[in-house]
């Protein structure tokens, strides 16, 4: 059995900034930017806006 090595506390916060400042703000701009997109698709398809 293989023993794991634990990770140190500057790679713990080197991975947590890096999903913090770069992978958290990345993905929410592909998130509104997909339902942005989304939406203009509906509109241009259908000719309005999608309704409830």
């Amino acid at each position: 059995m293989k023993h794991e090595e634990q990770p140190t506390r500057k790679e713990e916060l080197r991975a947590f900034l890096g999903l913090t400042v770069i992978a958290a703000p990345i993905l929410s701009v592909m998130v509104v930017g997909g339902y942005g997109f989304a939406i203009w698709m509906i509109q241009l398809l259908t000719g309005s806006l999608p309704t409830q």
